[in-house]
């Protein structure tokens, strides 16, 4: 192994704390979010993404705990997107608020734009203007900003 091929994995490997730390921290708060928001069966709804809607007024933990990984799936995978995106483009870290809070809104647009409308039950709306106020906010406040605070403090 050459000295940028090691350099190159050392870096990789540095990623791993912020990835794990902001992906654990964004996925709890948005949870605790739904939670209080939605109730307690939200994991059902995410599991029922993957599953049909038929899953949701069911009575399986399986489905809970399913939904609960695919949201923590969700969370991790969008750290690492940032984290490895801050690579080459290092203002990422520089102005993490900034930043965060811009990738906050990047993940909803993904999700509301992509992911539901993609998933099972293919959600495409109607949305009301709280809603859409609430989930961005959401998404700046605690996704984008745990996400990015964490880069930059590890």
């Amino acid at each position: 192994m050459n000295s940028v091929s090691l350099s190159a994995s050392a870096t990789r490997v540095q990623l791993l704390p912020p990835v794990l730390v902001g992906g654990t921290v964004a996925g709890t708060l948005d949870q605790i979010s739904a939670f209080i928001s939605l109730g307690w069966n939200v994991p059902r709804v995410d599991a029922a993404g993957l599953l049909g809607p038929q899953v949701i007024h069911g009575s399986q933990a399986w489905v809970w705990i399913l939904g609960l990984f695919l949201h923590y799936f969700i969370a991790f995978s969008a750290a690492a997107i940032y984290c490895f995106a801050s690579l080459r483009l290092g203002f990422l870290k520089e102005h993490f608020l900034v930043c965060g809070m811009f990738y906050g809104v990047a993940v909803f647009l993904v999700m509301y734009l992509v992911v539901m409308p993609l998933c099972a039950f293919h959600y495409t709306g109607p949305y009301t203007l709280h809603t859409l106020l609430e989930g961005i906010l959401v998404h700046m406040l605690l996704i984008g900003l745990p996400i990015s605070l964490s880069l930059s403090k590890l």
